[in-house]
């Protein structure tokens, strides 16, 4: 005999609430995105939404420090920094995780410097 009384009410219950938590969610992702202008870019995949978790890739801590709450309030949403980015990028988190699989840190720091918005410097821009 179980003790919850009728466990498939129960189960679709959660189920109806956890899809209007994720909706809720995505809500609040699309107001953060808009809010730090990605929305507008046209760099800025419009599929976001899709990604079980989005990367999002900052170019200094100072930006990095800045958006920390919103990585604890809004779930689906994971925070790295790469000093070669010019501006903030989204990834999807997939694709990070398998590109970085295996990899020592020098190994992701080098690879940063041209994916994950990194942007290869000119030499004659630091001469």
């Amino acid at each position: 005999m179980s003790v919850i009384k009728d466990e498939k009410k129960l189960l679709s219950t959660i189920k109806r609430i956890d899809e209007k938590i994720d909706k809720n969610n995505d809500q609040k992702i699309v107001a953060f995105f808009e809010s730090l202008g990605l929305t507008e870019r046209e760099d800025v995949p419009k599929n976001f939404l899709d990604w079980d978790t989005i990367l999002i890739v900052v170019p200094d801590r100072h930006i990095s420090h800045e958006l920390k709450y919103y990585k604890y309030s809004i779930s689906r949403l994971f925070f790295v920094t790469n000093p070669y980015a010019d501006q903030i990028h989204i990834y999807d988190f997939d694709q990070w995780k398998s590109v970085t699989r295996n990899k020592t840190q020098f190994q992701i720091r080098e690879m940063m410097r041209t994916s994950f918005g990194g942007v290869k410097k000119n030499t004659s821009e630091n001469d």
